[in-house]
């Protein structure tokens, strides 16, 4: 069976064969920033690629990237080379830790913060193009209720929503949910909490949560697990570096470990959904008002 090859920065990575095997597509939100989103989601994609899995990380804060920053990586190249037709996807995907293919996106040039929606059914049709074989793609999407936001919620296949014992924590990750349940149809959703003292506070959190969604709104919320308050995180982000790799035996650590343990068990999808063409199928049915022809 034919296959084909694709490079990151030089190392040859094993190519996409005629009948693909299935991709785990989730996007990592937060109702605000400030929660720990963006550690969550490099921190979980390197503990699923350092446990045998292929694992892409998409950093979509499209106006405000940061993850090449949190792994100490200096790119050349971004998705807005990308948008301007110049550069293949392939092209500016970096070699992250422990094998972690990264996407990063630009920081401070507004017209990212601000595509169409032709622009972004395009970046996202580069990724159903992609040419080389997965079995994880992370989605760190930006904070908040934005167009692209909500397009690359609408387009994963499991969306994890993170929060912290704080007040507005909470509010805007229930007002996260609720949007795109009542305006889009999305019922399943996923919940990380953060920075909590002990697992009895994590699920406390998850409690409160589940509480007000079960009363008002026609939601699953499933809770995957928390992440501890841990001075090892603060010293791997100083370093620039996950804390997975720089300090494995920590406590947030065991957590991240735990936490790509409980991805790992969830079933795979099938069929066209379960290959990286969905994004495309998927944006065409979340009303973007895009037609086919177009693309």
């Amino acid at each position: 069976m034919p296959t084909s090859s694709a490079t990151i920065n030089g190392t040859l990575t094993p190519g996409r064969t005629d009948n693909p095997r299935p991709v785990q597509v989730m996007a990592v939100a937060s109702g605000k920033g400030g929660v720990g989103k963006t550690n969550i989601s490099v921190n979980l994609a390197v503990a699923m690629s350092a446990g045998g899995k292929g694992v892409l990380l998409l950093d979509a804060d499209l106006g405000l990237a940061n993850v090449d920053v949190l792994l100490g990586l200096k790119p050349q190249l971004n998705l807005s080379h990308v948008l301007n037709e110049k550069h293949g996807l392939e092209e500016i995907i970096l070699l992250g830790p422990a094998g972690v293919g990264i996407v990063p996106s630009s920081s401070g040039v507004a017209r990212m913060a601000n595509l169409s929606p032709l622009e972004h059914a395009g970046l996202i049709r580069a990724f159903s193009d992609l040419n080389f074989e997965l079995d994880v793609l992370v989605i760190d999407i930006a904070a908040g209720v934005s167009h692209d936001v909500i397009s690359f919620a609408l387009a994963a296949q499991q969306l994890i929503v993170v929060a912290c014992d704080e007040p507005t924590s909470i509010t805007d990750a229930y007002a996260l949910i609720k949007v795109l349940n009542r305006d889009y149809g999305l019922t399943r959703f996923n919940l990380i909490t953060n920075m909590v003292d002990s697992p009895k506070e994590g699920r406390g959190l998850y409690l409160k949560l589940v509480k007000v969604c079960d009363r008002y709104l026609d939601v699953t919320l499933r809770y995957m697990g928390s992440v501890p308050y841990d001075p090892f995180l603060r010293k791997s982000v100083q370093r620039q570096k996950a804390v997975v790799e720089a300090y494995p035996n920590s406590p947030s650590s065991r957590a991240f470990n735990e936490l790509a343990a409980v991805v790992g068990n969830w079933p795979l999808p099938q069929g066209m959904r379960g290959h990286l063409e969905f994004f495309v199928e998927r944006l065409m049915g979340s009303g973007s008002g895009i037609e086919e022809e177009t693309l």
